[in-house]
């Protein structure tokens, strides 16, 4: 039998994480041109991102499972042709509802693919050296996705059309189906016992979080306490009480709630549904104000966010070794309390002071805390549960960032769009109005990141050894 190597394994894996983690943040600078060809309105647009996360982050658990019953090497091939067909998909899209849909299920392709990449990963190299190394790369490249993402979108949405943000998956994903047998093992699952998928509790989670989405973007236009809005949110919350109640009762869950009387579990898992929030919302309303606001296009927009790239790398580096000097605790406030800096510092910035001066601060600080949240609040999520549960316990935490940052993003955008309606009825001109919205999107999710400070105050202090550091860089 041919010997595949190990590495070469491992870029298959690592491109293919690559564009998934690309695909959150390379739409986001495109995000005005697909409103203005499109005609989505303002409290419809933020569905393009909400779409992709919410069904990401509500089937990533169970595209674990899948790929632990049915093989990783299976699961990873259906995951990526199903992110590539949408891929395609949302690039031909020509109404919302079209785009949207396309987005929906590119990100149930990805909740597919990117375990079961991740269990290939662990089994392909051995527990040591080499796995810490692999570990290394594969969240070092999945963080740089995320830092390209917005130069990248920028060049295809200026040189191209906002459609090519979506078609560059295709090629790439043609390309690793092809290598796919020649390099990627095919990993047959156990076949002892029953295979059981807990598709009820995906489906009813994912309702759920979906109908509490809607019901807070529809607020807006219809108002807090009107039939519509009230109606999904009562229908969403009735639905997470049903996925409570179907976990507690299944004999394979998605999420075993035994895992939640962790209190270093339990404290991460709200403390990285804030940092999410804080997050998509920021990168949201930043990407618009930039090109709506202060006229950028779409590679100005990109190439304006990459200093807060460069600082979320330096902050990965410098709270990974901080955190076994004086613990995550310590470290995870940090960086709460300089997130609440960066976004007040944002939330200052008008339409027409300089980027260096009102920007380029709140974006370094910004790069710098989501990332001091974020990896001691992965190391503390796995420290007191047992070692077979780590992976769930990973899975759960990533998952409640996902659907954080979704759930915030419905917020923030609803209160912004709110008070640029009033601003705009007051008779402030348009440019203004925008402004307005900025900012207060902004202290409200200053207001996340403040609320992230007081959560931090009841996680436990924890000294991380290197195995833990090199887990959480993967989970990031």
């Amino acid at each position: 039998m041919m010997r595949r190597s190990p590495w070469a394994t491992l870029a298959v894996l690592a491109l293919a994480q690559f564009i998934v983690v690309l695909d959150v943040t390379i739409v986001n600078v495109a995000l005005p041109h697909i409103q203005a060809d499109l005609n989505f309105s303002a409290e419809s647009l933020q569905w393009v991102i909400s779409a992709y996360t919410l069904l990401f982050g509500g089937f990533l658990l169970l595209g674990g499972r899948m790929a632990d019953l049915l093989g990783p090497r299976r699961v990873f091939v259906a995951g990526l042709l199903l992110f590539g067909v949408t891929s395609l998909v949302a690039g031909l899209a020509e109404s919302p509802g079209f785009l949207i849909g396309a987005r929906a299920v590119q990100g149930l392709g990805g909740a597919l693919l990117s375990p079961a990449a991740l269990a290939i990963l662990t089994v392909t190299f051995a527990h040591g050296r080499d796995r810490n190394i692999a570990m290394g790369v594969w969240g070092g490249l999945a963080g740089l996705g995320g830092t390209l993402g917005v130069v990248a979108g920028g060049l295809l949405v200026d040189s191209l059309s906002w459609q090519w943000v979506f078609f560059v998956n295709v090629p790439i994903v043609l390309a690793l189906v092809a290598v796919i047998p020649v390099f990627v093992r095919d990993l047959r699952h156990n076949a002892d016992g029953p295979r059981r998928f807990d598709t009820a509790g995906a489906v009813l989670g994912t309702a759920g979080l979906l109908a509490v989405v809607y019901g807070v973007v529809r607020a807006e236009p219809k108002g807090w306490g009107s039939a519509e809005v009230v109606g999904f949110l009562a229908g969403g919350v009735a639905l997470l009480i049903a996925f409570v109640a179907v976990e507690a009762r299944s004999k394979a869950p998605l999420v075993p709630l035994r895992l939640f009387r962790s209190r270093a579990l339990s404290v991460s898992s709200v403390s990285l549904a804030l940092n999410g929030a804080g997050f998509l919302s920021m990168f949201f309303l930043t990407a618009i104000y930039l090109q709506q606001v202060r006229g950028d296009s779409a590679l100005d927009a990109g190439l304006h966010f990459l200093p807060m790239g460069g600082a979320a790398i330096l902050g990965a580096v410098l709270a990974s070794n901080l955190v076994q000097r004086v613990g995550t605790r310590t470290v995870q406030l940090g960086g709460s309390v300089v997130s609440v800096a960066g976004l007040l510092l944002l939330s200052q910035a008008d339409a027409t002071g300089g980027y260096a001066t009102e920007l380029l601060p709140g974006l370094i600080l910004f790069g710098l805390g989501i990332i001091g949240v974020g990896v001691p609040a992965q190391i503390a999520a796995v420290s007191e549960v047992q070692h077979h549960e780590a992976g769930a316990a990973s899975g759960a935490v990533t998952t409640m960032y996902q659907v954080g940052g979704a759930l915030g993003l419905a917020i923030v955008t609803t209160l912004s769009i709110t008070r640029t309606t009033d601003a705009l009825a007051h008779g402030d001109a348009q440019q203004q109005a925008l402004v307005e919205g900025f900012q207060r999107g902004l202290l409200i999710a200053g207001l996340f990141a403040i609320a992230n400070v007081l959560i931090t105050l009841t996680t436990p202090q924890i000294q991380p050894t290197s195995e833990q550091l090199t887990e959480a860089a993967a989970a990031a």
